[in-house]
């Protein structure tokens, strides 16, 4: 009887940890779901109306605040170009595209994608530097190196 015992429970958490394992799941990709949503880069200038807001942009810093808001803009059509292309034909996951396309299509993202970040990063540093300490703390959370380099 304590075999059988064991064995049930074992077989009872193995389902458990099933269960537990596909709410995750299901839950991350919920989630993922609605910050690629809200990254859209159709959506670019109502989150560059939303940062410039809670952030709390002065007019002495404003000119370096439409710099970085210039960097965020361009890499959301630099994102939205690659989206374009991997829809188009050069699709990353399997299909009818061979394994050195998929590679390059992966390569051409990546390199997108530093691009992006370098251009942000350049913005970013003197616009950061201009922040006081709430607005640095306030930055800290809603600056996020997003897709493709958009925030």
């Amino acid at each position: 009887m304590g075999g059988d015992m064991m064995k049930m429970m074992q077989e009872m958490m193995g389902r458990h940890a099933g269960m537990m394992r596909d709410m995750m799941a299901e839950s991350m990709g919920s989630r993922a779901a609605m910050m690629s949503q809200m990254m859209a880069p159709e959506h670019v200038e109502g989150r560059i109306a939303f940062l410039r807001t809670e952030l709390k942009v002065t007019a002495a810093q404003l000119p370096l605040w439409d710099a970085l808001a210039e960097a965020i803009r361009a890499n959301a059509g630099a994102a939205s170009g690659v989206m374009s292309a991997m829809a188009g034909g050069m699709p990353m996951g399997a299909g009818s595209s061979t394994a050195p396309q998929r590679i390059e299509a992966q390569e051409k993202a990546l390199s997108t994608r530093l691009e992006s970040l370098s251009r942000l990063k350049t913005a970013l540093d003197p616009f950061y530097a201009a922040l006081d300490a709430a607005q640095k703390e306030k930055a800290d959370k809603l600056l996020v190196a997003a897709p493709m380099g958009m925030m």
